[in-house]
């Protein structure tokens, strides 16, 4: 039994010598930095991975069959703002918008989703307890790393004002809230009742 699951791609090892081999390693962060999309490094402690490391903890979040599609353009969606955050400053003429950079059609589509969910189930009209219920909870597990990533994208993103890297966190942070709650259907308010 090899690594690859079945179906997966192979590499075929008879092409092997036609071709330049890359590997996984390339020891050049070895020194505490990491490569910018569009050439540049820096520290991997610096903003820009800080956001992009934290988006990239979100991408994956496990959904039921009937939310699979919604969640999966989001998953895409965030690729489209790593780029963006692990682009140096001074090369973001580069980005192509929807692609490598956040653009407002991105943002309209979540808030549309968000009337969608409230037009259908409504919205808390108290604070509720998150997780009644596990593709519920990943979601709202998902939505705090989002918020964690926003946080992390105001710092790095605070000389380009043209981005929209930080609205659409923050559109998506509240797409994902109100995700969660249409999955519950019920929800449980932090206040129970008292004796």
């Amino acid at each position: 039994m090899g690594l690859h699951a079945p179906g997966r791609f192979r590499p075929d090892r008879r092409l092997a010598h036609r071709f330049l081999i890359v590997r996984i390693y390339t020891r050049r962060g070895d020194d505490g930095t990491t490569g910018l999309f569009h050439g540049g490094r820096v520290g991997k402690n610096s903003s820009g991975p800080e956001a992009y490391g934290t988006v990239d903890e979100a991408v994956r979040v496990q959904a039921e069959a009937d939310l699979a599609e919604a969640v999966l353009e989001v998953q895409r969606d965030l690729f489209v703002v790593a780029a963006e955050l692990a682009t140096d400053p001074g090369r973001r003429d580069l980005l192509e918008e929807g692609v490598s950079r956040v653009n407002s059609s991105m943002i309209d589509r979540l808030e549309n989703r968000i009337d969608r969910i409230d037009a259908d189930v409504g919205m808390p009209t108290e604070f509720v307890v998150p997780g009644g219920d596990p593709a519920a909870a990943a979601i709202d597990v998902a939505r705090t790393i989002v918020r964690r990533a926003e946080r992390r994208a105001v710092s790095h993103i605070a000389g380009a004002s043209d981005s929209l890297v930080v609205p659409y966190l923050n559109r998506l942070a509240d797409y994902l809230y109100m995700l969660a709650r249409a999955v519950e259907r019920e929800w449980t308010p932090t206040r129970g009742e008292t004796t």
